[in-house]
């Protein structure tokens, strides 16, 4: 079995986007355990993540360095992000593979997206990126970036296109035939427009989740496992009559979204990943809690979508 999954940039940085390299790699390796457990059980992997917390820190760096060495744009911010938090990932896989006994080659694919540049994301920035700021950092802020409230405090905002495909989705694909891990599609990839056969770089952040879908379903995986902060999907999420979704089809799960369960900003991306995976032909999408992934493809917890 194939699967593409996806964890999420927020986890390994904690609540405050602000923890310390040594507690990322804490976190990441603790999310490692369940992976594991799919290795040695046969499945072919790529392991896709976010990076909203950390492309927002590297950014913020190239401003306040600005005027020591040349600030870099944001799309190449984001190909920082896959090699720091895909060496993140390969260094505990692999640590816990040996821990296991287990010979398993592990690689971090750069990997370049292509998106649209007439998509109107560029005219509305809204995706969060960055720690959370305080009203009077963020005023300082604005000077610079658009912001935006999240939370008791503010965030970066920035243009979240839609993801059209992935540049190396045969190269990956090819890698995971040969027995190897790919960590690919990190961030939801660089954004790069194509102009007369020529790719080409521009700042934007796209959803992880949606790109891990769009890589999923090119290289025809069977699952999409999506791991969040929630162990469940849920109808009414925080309000009275919350209720877990626990088996569900593409189609009612639809119906949900476009009565507004599921916020945008939060699990809006994820469930409209999980239509989609199905709808292109995938075999089910699941989403969890990092801690609970391996439960849930035992089939013992977690939200799973089908046809």
């Amino acid at each position: 079995m194939k699967a593409v999954i996806a964890l999420g940039g927020n986890a390994i940085v904690g609540k405050d986007r602000r923890a310390s390299i040594e507690e990322q790699f804490s976190a990441t390796k603790k999310s490692m355990k369940g992976i594991v457990k799919m290795i040695k059980e046969g499945w072919q992997l790529v392991i896709t993540h976010g990076n909203g917390p950390q492309v927002g820190a590297i950014l913020l760096q190239q401003k306040i360095a600005r005027n020591i060495v040349s600030p870099m744009p944001l799309h190449v911010c984001v190909s920082l992000t896959q090699g720091q938090i895909g060496y993140m990932i390969q260094n505990c896989l692999i640590n816990e593979l040996k821990r296991e006994g287990i010979k398993k080659g592990v690689a971090t694919v750069i990997t370049q997206v292509i998106v649209s540049k007439h998509d109107k994301a560029f005219k509305k920035p809204t995706k969060p990126i960055g720690p959370v700021y305080s009203e009077e950092e963020a005023k300082e802020m604005m000077k610079s970036y658009t912001m935006g409230k999240y939370g008791n405090g503010y965030r970066i905002l920035a243009p979240s296109p839609e993801p059209i495909s992935i540049v190396e989705s045969e190269a990956i694909k090819n890698l995971i035939e040969a027995g190897i891990i790919a960590i690919a599609a990190g961030g939801g990839g660089i954004p790069v427009i194509e102009e007369n056969g020529v790719l080409r770089g521009i700042d934007a952040v796209i959803d992880k989740d949606l790109a891990a879908e769009k890589l999923a379903s090119q290289i025809k995986a069977d699952i999409l496992l999506i791991l969040s902060d929630v162990d469940y999907v849920y109808l009414n999420y925080g309000k009275k009559g919350q209720e877990e979704i626990r088996e569900i089809s593409a189609d009612e799960l639809l119906e949900y979204q476009k009565e507004g369960h599921f916020p945008a900003g939060s699990m809006g991306p994820k469930v409209e990943a999980a239509i989609r995976f199905v709808r292109n032909g995938g075999k089910e999408t699941i989403i969890t809690s990092i801690e609970k992934a391996w439960d849930a493809i035992k089939g013992k917890t977690g939200t799973h979508v089908h046809k």
